[in-house]
């Protein structure tokens, strides 16, 4: 049996929301919808195939459990014995042995998954029980994927040329531009938790993060696509602060809205948030809001610790602003 945590913030703003996407970005949007919404899901890509998880997928036929962790952490009661279990999770073992590299709670999701029979859901309820978590935490697909897509630009003499690049990391580190991704297997099946904790929202929210292989690939997870698309929930976009170094290199806030649209063209868009500092100098933005019927939502979401972090309270601050406008 699977136990579902709930915030326990008073009065928040809002009630259910689900925020789909992976790792750092993902991490800054639990993050802030902490201190605003009711009930929280979190829905992750399951495509990572590096570091730790990658060598835990290739072993085991297992979700890699990298960006599940990060999650968990992230949604991780605030109390000091809880944080403690949190940074225990994200803790990675150091040295040149056979656990050098790994994180802890890679190994403890793959460990309670084997224990429960190899049901991802009902171990992150259970490590999600041990860390206190204050949100539910939920795999996009219950299969791990494989993301592929076009690359152009790899051969400086014919740059025009599209090759085929398979894997997460090749992906975010082959010099080029990306164009165009899909999922390996091609139809994959939506966690059907996260299709009903879509359709259940009162709002969802996609991004930031690596824009191709932690956003995106959830557009072409068809039954979480049509859970997007029926809800009766707002709908936003958060964008990225800069672009990410490998991925999106020369990518502007309109080119990756663009992207996410031409991924998903029948998913509709309540608003869009993007900070100041990031839409300066963008053309085009708030015309691609308007061909798609949002807002475009501006707000100085930078920490001062980092250019490419968003500061939780000012981001919290956005969505509730977002998520309160009607």
């Amino acid at each position: 049996m699977s136990v579902i945590p709930t915030n326990p913030i008073p009065d928040p703003v809002i009630g259910k929301v689900v925020a789909l996407g992976g790792g750092h970005g993902l991490t800054a949007t639990l993050t802030a919808l902490r201190r605003v919404a009711g009930r929280i899901t979190a829905v992750v890509t399951v495509g990572d195939d590096g570091g730790s998880s990658g060598r835990i997928r290739r072993e085991l036929p297992v979700l890699p459990p990298g960006d599940l962790r990060m999650a968990l952490a992230a949604l991780a009661s605030a109390d000091e014995w809880h944080q403690l279990v949190a940074e225990v999770l994200q803790h990675r073992f150091g040295g040149v042995g056979a656990l050098a590299g790994h994180s802890v709670g890679n190994l403890l999701l793959t460990g309670v998954t084997e224990v429960l029979h190899g049901d991802p859901v009902a171990a992150l309820d259970a490590v999600g029980r041990v860390v206190g978590a204050v949100g539910r935490v939920l795999p996009m697909s219950l299969v791990p994927l494989e993301i592929a897509a076009a690359v152009s630009g790899i051969d400086p003499d014919h740059p025009s040329d599209r090759r085929r690049i398979r894997g997460q990391v090749a992906v975010a580190t082959t010099p080029g531009r990306v164009e165009s991704i899909e999922l390996l297997p091609d139809d994959p099946p939506g966690c059907p938790q996260a299709c009903a904790a879509i359709a259940d929202a009162d709002a969802v929210i996609l991004g930031p993060g690596s824009w191709f292989s932690s956003v995106l690939p959830h557009l072409l997870v068809p039954d979480l696509r049509r859970s997007m698309e029926t809800t009766k929930a707002k709908r936003f976009v958060s964008l990225n602060l800069a672009p990410e170094a490998g991925e999106t290199d020369n990518f502007t806030l309109t080119e990756l809205l663009t992207t996410f649209t031409a991924h998903a063209p029948n998913l509709r868009l309540d608003g869009v948030i993007a900070d100041e500092t990031a839409v300066e100098g963008t053309a085009g933005l708030e015309e691609a809001c308007a061909e798609i019927g949002a807002e475009l939502i501006v707000a100085d979401l930078g920490s001062e610790r980092s250019v490419n972090a968003h500061d939780p309270d000012k981001y919290a601050a956005a969505l509730r602003a977002a998520l309160t406008t009607k």
